[in-house]
């Protein structure tokens, strides 16, 4: 195996891991409501618990990744996630689908991190924007279908299926690793035993200190970022009730945001004129705001319709600055991509708390949920701003 199909291994395990994450996590919501009962204050406190593990054990297991190996770490995560997502197909109370997922999520902090340092390693400076965006092409396409296909197959086959292919997919992903980890010693065995007969690769630059602060605003931005991603997808089976739509029929229209995701990342691949320039962070940032809340408060599917494509273009523009500048900023990218998904799982639980707190103390005040997220936007906005106007 050479080294660039190594590279196309490694966005293959990513593509699959969007899926079958996607396909459980996001249709997750709709089981615990049909099920168990469970209102948009229920599902928003369940996806803060899982944004609270996400936090602590993601930013480990990056430096467990760096530490131990890129494979080992997979090898581990994968397992967590099929034994949990086994346990979730064979268990039937609320207790057991959340302590479930909880492990799923456990198991998944070990792979996003590895995954972003295994297609960055080894790049050099000028190849890193080509690496980064290819992952970011590869997850959101992948992201996208099984948003927009699960409630179809949630249709054909029942909830069952939510747990069922997932599970298949992360055994199919632990098998590959296994293949692809013993192809990677041959490989490095080789590196040894072979003559340098041309120039070792470009030495990463150093991080300058524009550098750093761009670092800092991505770090900070991309929480915010999902706080309203995790809000949305937990409160989407109350949005899709409110107008009627069927879960199918949930799928294919609030998967929009995931579809404009896509477009920026593939846009933002090809244009790099946004790199190290405020203004369209800043930007990206206002537009997250006024289109989130527009999306929890529309008032017809026009409305949400439109919000979700400026959704969809601002989360793209603020995670792809906050996973190219982790990569960009040094060279300990497990650790880098670690803190990366940990500032992802603070969003994940800050948001999803936010919401579900406004609910259970202000139940009378209409769309206090979405009024109160909102707020906590606009204060990441003064942040983001505080950090800029002390770089400058």
């Amino acid at each position: 195996m050479t080294p660039r199909k190594m590279k196309i291994s490694c966005y293959t395990l990513e593509g699959l891991n969007s899926f079958a994450t996607v396909l459980y996590f996001y249709y997750l919501y709709f089981f615990m409501q049909n099920r168990f009962g469970f209102d948009d204050k229920h599902n928003l406190a369940f996806a803060s618990l899982l944004g609270f593990i996400y936090i602590f054990v993601a930013w480990q297991a990056g430096k467990f990744a760096q530490r131990r190996g890129y494979f080992n770490a997979l090898k581990l995560g994968f397992g967590v996630m099929a034994v949990s997502l086994a346990a979730a197909w064979l268990l039937h109370s609320a207790v057991a689908q959340v302590l479930a997922a909880s492990f799923v999520t456990l198991g998944m902090c070990f792979i996003w991190p590895t995954l972003e340092a295994l297609v960055s390693d080894g790049e050099t400076a000028a190849d890193l924007p080509r690496a980064v965006g290819t992952y970011n092409v590869v997850w959101a396409a992948t992201n996208a279908a099984a948003y927009f296909i699960g409630g179809a197959l949630k249709h054909a086959f029942g909830y069952r299926i939510i747990f069922i292919l997932p599970l298949g997919i992360v055994l199919l992903q632990l098998a590959l690793t296994f293949w692809l980890q013993r192809h990677a010693t041959e490989l490095a065995r080789a590196a040894l035993n072979k003559p340098v007969t041309t120039p070792p690769p470009e030495p990463h630059r150093p991080a300058s200190p524009q550098a750093k602060a761009f670092l800092r605003m991505a770090w900070l931005s991309n929480p915010f970022a999902y706080v309203a991603i995790q809000t949305l997808v937990a409160v989407m089976p109350g949005i899709a009730a409110k107008f009627q739509l069927s879960t199918m029929m949930a799928g294919f229209v609030c998967s929009l945001w995931c579809f404009v995701r896509f477009g920026a990342f593939a846009v933002l691949w090809h244009w790099t004129a946004w790199h190290y320039r405020f203004r369209w962070l800043a930007a990206s940032f206002v537009l997250l705001t006024l289109s989130f809340a527009t999306i929890l408060i529309a008032p017809d599917l026009a409305a949400l319709i439109v919000a979700q494509i400026f959704f969809g273009g601002a989360i793209g523009l603020i995670y792809y600055s906050s996973l190219f500048y982790s990569m960009d900023a040094g060279d300990t990218k497990g650790e880098h991509g670690g803190l990366h998904e940990a500032a992802i799982g603070i969003g994940n639980c800050v948001g999803p708390a936010i919401g579900a707190l406004s609910l259970q103390f202000l139940p009378g005040v209409p769309d206090s949920g979405a009024i109160a997220v909102s707020v906590l936007l606009l204060c990441g906005f003064g942040g983001l701003l505080a950090i800029w106007k002390t770089a400058r």
